[in-house]
């Protein structure tokens, strides 16, 4: 073999990095106007590696190395997390919920609204009502994401076999080639239009399993306001997960 003229490694669009025992997604892209490579933690999407337009695979896994110290800083350094507990407050499709504990043992949460302010009334001990909280919020985001996913994998004749929810720490939602999309449970906090545009971004990974302008197109297609659920997770994205 002529090892002057061996291929490079292909760059992929994804790679995995561990934090604290952790895989976490990193994207990978290629800018044109790059002069070096540069690692940087948008508010949504995760972890992204950038490259310049002649970089070498090998490079970026080692430059990736070197700042994973840095990483993993920056994604510790996140607003301290709210609260569930009693008389604390929590985001339901974008509107502030006052958390208020029922005392009773059984029964599921429930929406109310007291005095003209809406609360959540969760049943169980103390010591529970976080989890009881956690667990519903994370029934509400699924059927939302269902119905939403529905929605776009009709308009764009692709077909959605499983929904999951996680409890990502960077990502608000990961789409397989076999048709399983994982989203972030939190998405339920957020904006309806929000939580709209990050089920149009995965299924259209369905048509494009990449973040090329013929991706951009197509989940504009299917949802041509997608700026706004865009922006708003680059503005209060981070907030929303360190929840």
């Amino acid at each position: 073999m002529n090892l002057f003229f061996r291929s490079q490694p292909k760059i992929p669009t994804s790679t995995t990095i561990s934090i604290d025992g952790e895989p976490v997604s990193v994207s990978v892209r290629i800018n044109a106007r790059a002069r070096s490579y540069r690692l940087s933690l948008p508010a949504s999407g995760g972890p992204l590696l950038t490259l310049p337009p002649h970089g070498k695979w090998s490079e970026a896994e080692a430059f990736l190395a070197r700042q994973h110290n840095w990483l993993a800083a920056r994604i510790k350094r996140a607003p301290p997390a709210s609260s569930f507990a009693d008389g604390g407050v929590v985001p339901l499709r974008g509107v502030d919920h006052r958390i208020i504990g029922t005392g009773k043992l059984r029964g599921r949460v429930e929406l109310a609204e007291d005095d003209g302010e809406m609360v959540l009334l969760v049943p169980g001990e103390p010591a529970n009502q976080a989890r009881r909280l956690t667990d519903w919020l994370k029934d509400e985001a699924h059927a939302d994401l269902s119905a939403a996913s529905a929605l776009h994998a009709a308009r764009l004749g692709v077909t959605v076999k499983t929904i999951r929810m996680r409890s990502q720490a960077t990502r608000w939602g990961s789409c397989s080639s076999s048709g399983t999309i994982n989203y972030n449970w939190r998405l339920i906090m957020a904006p309806p239009f929000v939580l709209d545009y990050v089920a149009a971004h995965e299924v259209a990974h369905l048509v494009e399993m990449n973040h090329s302008a013929a991706f951009w197109a197509t989940v504009k297609r299917t949802l041509p306001e997608m700026d706004k659920g865009r922006a708003w997770l680059e503005a209060h994205g981070r907030a929303l997960m360190a929840r």
